[in-house]
């Protein structure tokens, strides 16, 4: 059982079926299909505007060509310290953009108003010397599994927007925010200031499909031309946006992440209950965050259980993530697992769940 990633999974059966039925006949290549002039239109309806959307295909594309069209090769791109652009991305966005990214401090995973505004207070604006700060980047949910609210992100792109400074959105796994905030793709995304997005499928179902979505046209202008520059645009486009309009077709996507979610929070239910375990952070989405003695993580990776150890093989705090189509059951065996090792450990509880 692979709790490591939500990437470890394979496909959705319905962008499976979508993809393959792409594959029948010809069609117009470089996204002059209609099946991509489908999927814009799901996405205007999606999103509750008129926008201009991209596909490409992976989520470090989305994030370093989004950020390359509003922020200039002098620019700042504030972020928080565990960012994905900061922290795993090899530099894409600072190779793509040019720019240079300053990581700021959050509680949660979130970054904090607070110190984003102190930060900006004190950016050399108009300095000839100095990177200008052109771009805030927040990432939903973030990489300590936890969520944005709409009010949250509204403060920080009101800061940023004061500032003159655009808004962008890691989405990778904004589906599973959504499904734990119960609101609106447009209520947590333009309508709270952001301003371009990186729209995340791939964790959550697709074979292999990410999309840069902006909310107002005429910041696309360039996007074209990175793209292609960047070695994204595909010649047979019509299968990632096969995959990206089932995503979003009937709210497969929305489906899929209150699943994933589901199990997450029936796993963290079942981890506050046995001694010796602590949860680092609040478990808003599908990903949980423990700390466990070393016996335990020794034990569970001899059963053939798989997670990742965050900070190293030395470190005890494990990342468990759920996916789309985690079973319940499993859930529960790794949970009883757990019960079990704890208990040749000399502690014990009543029972699993």
């Amino acid at each position: 059982m692979n709790f490591a990633s939500d990437n470890v999974t394979g496909a959705a059966p319905e962008i499976l079926a979508a993809v393959v039925a792409a594959n029948e006949g010809s069609a117009p290549p470089y996204g002059a299909d209609e099946l991509t002039q489908r999927m814009e239109s799901r996405f205007a309806a999606v999103f509750e505007r008129d926008l201009a959307v991209f596909p490409v295909a992976t989520g470090t594309a989305a994030n370093a060509l989004a950020l390359a069209c509003v922020t200039p090769p002098f620019g700042a791109i504030f972020c928080h310290a565990a960012a994905h652009i900061n922290t795993d991305e090899c530099g894409a966005p600072e190779f793509y953009t040019g720019a240079k990214l300053l990581p700021l401090p959050g509680a949660d995973g979130k970054l904090s108003p607070d110190e984003l505004e102190s930060a900006l207070a004190a950016a050399p604006f108009g300095s000839q010397h100095a990177v200008q700060p052109a771009a805030v980047s927040i990432s939903q949910a973030t990489e300590a599994g936890t969520v944005y609210t709409p009010d949250e992100v509204r403060a920080i792109a009101d800061i940023a927007h004061r500032f003159g400074l655009i808004v962008h959105m890691d989405g990778a796994r904004l589906a599973n925010a959504l499904a734990a905030l119960a609101v609106s793709p447009a209520h947590a995304t333009w309508r709270a200031g952001v301003d371009v997005l990186s729209f995340g499928a791939t964790k959550n179902g697709a074979l292999g499909a990410e999309a840069v979505v902006f909310f107002d046209r005429d910041r696309a202008g360039e996007f074209l031309y990175r793209r292609k520059r960047g070695a994204h645009l595909f010649s047979k486009q019509r299968f990632l946006s096969a995959q990206l309009e089932a995503y979003l077709h009937d709210g497969l996507w929305l489906r899929n992440a209150r699943h994933a979610n589901a199990q997450a929070a029936r796993l963290a239910a079942a981890l506050r209950e046995i001694p010796g375990i602590t949860l680092r952070y609040p478990v808003h989405a599908n990903m949980i965050f423990a700390d466990l003695p070393e016996e335990l993580i020794r034990r569970l990776y001899a059963e053939g259980f798989a997670f990742h150890r965050i900070g190293g093989p030395q470190s005890t705090l494990v990342r468990l993530v759920t996916a789309f189509n985690t079973r319940p059951e499993d859930v529960d065996v790794f949970a009883q697992a757990l019960v079990a090792a704890a208990g040749r450990r000399g502690v014990t509880r009543d029972s699993a769940l």
